[in-house]
């Protein structure tokens, strides 16, 4: 995959990959050997028929492709670009037995590209009405199966902008949010529709939607509410959940001179964590001039971002210090001043399977920092829990394999239910429910 430079992309927030050609596409695609039993399809959270698209694009027809690919994926040049497949689709190439797999996740960002939406805007169905809260991958993945199962779709979304996590959490040299407007509007030609600013379980209650006449509702509201670590001077200033600092660069734009909220002036950043959120916290607050340095509490094999991710930040410049555990931050004057540590050594593995970290004994030091950054997860939106369905200890909506809460009519997928995971995950959740919806309602 061609990509831009490092010493130019730390200076930009334009995507950092650039693309397969149409011959490298083509290429690529040819590599696939047609297994009869489709393992790829198999690793496919969404079941995206893998060969069959394949197949098109080494022929050269894109158009057919996409198809193919919007059968089971309503978001493709959004998965397709951060979709993990290298541990789904991809780890089941059979290819990857002797060499490397066939680059699936490239080809359909490629496809979907390529694509040009000729239809024209559609009508809402006159079908039966469902609701659909949260614009995110689980919302967006239920409202299009749904639509295109003749039901007329409405979608609420508390923000200003549609997409969820696709816009406020992921950077746009991952995922440029034209990408995810073209999407939308996807869904938009395909009769769902969309109302912003609405915050269900304060503007409106599900107990409401059903008096207006929708007979089903489906809780695509994500996982928002970040997990701090509860140590001594996380409430000071210069302290951030990755949540924050993320929504303020991607929807909020405060990276941009005159910015109504501007961005926190920091010269030595800390992330704190492992995952693909640290990595695009890391990256951004490297494209704002900071040093930055990622701080986990257990090995680089145990690190949970994808390897892409975790290599474009090496290249950008960004510092790991593994088995490293965050006890204090320290404050001069109330403002992060430094973050005291500890390091770690592996032990037993925990409930996780990962070896849990342990600390060792006097071996406390000091990172130098004016900002922190906590990247340890998030939980779901605990707004709607006064609707009364069964909900988890940690606030997760529980529901049944095809996503049924305990309600009647009610639906869930996605964060809301699993705490925070990939996209492609979340649209196979809301896909499911999808199919329920449709089976419950006739």
């Amino acid at each position: 995959m061609p990509v831009q430079d490092p010493s130019e992309r730390i200076r930009n927030f334009s995507e950092v990959a650039l693309g397969y050609d149409e011959e490298t596409a083509r290429e690529e695609a040819r590599r696939c050997i047609r297994c009869k039993a489709k393992p790829c399809v198999s690793g496919c959270p969404v079941g995206v028929d893998i060969p069959a698209f394949l197949a098109l694009v080494a022929e050269g027809k894109y158009e057919e492709a996409y198809a193919v690919i919007r059968r089971a994926n309503a978001l493709p040049a959004a998965t397709g670009r951060v979709c993990p497949q290298e541990t789904q689709c991809e780890a089941k190439c059979t290819r990857g037995i002797r060499g490397e797999p066939v680059a699936i996740g490239r080809i359909e960002r490629f496809v979907a590209d390529r694509h040009r939406h000729n239809a024209e805007k559609k009508e809402p169905p006159a079908g039966k009405r469902v609701a659909v809260i949260g614009s995110g991958p689980a919302g967006l993945a239920c409202a299009g199966e749904l639509a295109a199962r003749g039901f007329r779709v409405t979608v609420f979304e508390a923000l200003h902008l549609f997409g969820g996590v696709l816009v406020y959490g992921i950077p746009a040299f991952r995922l440029p949010k034209e990408v995810v407007r073209r999407e939308v509007e996807a869904l938009r030609e395909a009769g769902v529709e969309f109302v912003c600013d609405a915050v269900i379980g304060r503007s409106l209650s599900v107990e409401e939607l059903f008096g207006e006449g929708y007979e089903a509702v489906f809780l695509g509201t994500g996982a928002g509410l970040p997990r701090f670590m509860g140590i001594r001077g996380e409430n000071a200033v210069g302290v951030f959940s990755a949540n924050e600092f993320l929504t303020r660069i991607n929807l909020m734009k405060a990276y941009e001179e005159g910015s109504a909220t501007p961005v926190y002036p920091a010269r030595e950043t800390i992330v704190v964590g492992g995952g693909n959120v640290a990595m695009d916290a890391a990256r951004c607050a490297r494209r704002l001039g900071a040093r930055v340095t990622v701080v986990y509490r257990r090995s680089e094999e145990e690190l949970p971002a994808r390897r892409e991710e975790y290599l474009h930040a090496r290249e950008e410049g960004i510092a790991f210090r593994f088995l490293t555990n965050p006890v204090e931050v320290l404050t001069e004057e109330g403002k992060v001043c430094g973050l005291r540590c500890t390091e770690t050594e592996l032990g037993e593995p925990d409930a996780s399977g990962r070896r849990r970290p342990v600390e060792k004994a006097g071996s406390a030091f000091t990172l130098a920092a004016d900002c922190v950054i906590m990247a340890l997860g998030t939980s779901p939106n605990p707004l709607l829990k006064e609707a009364g369905f069964q909900t988890g200890k940690h606030g997760e909506i529980l529901t049944d394999e095809e996503g049924r809460t305990s309600l009647r009519g009610v639906y869930a997928g996605g964060d809301a239910v699993t705490g925070s995971a990939t996209v492609i995950l979340a649209m196979g959740a809301g896909r499911r429910a999808a199919m329920a919806i449709a089976e419950d309602l006739g």
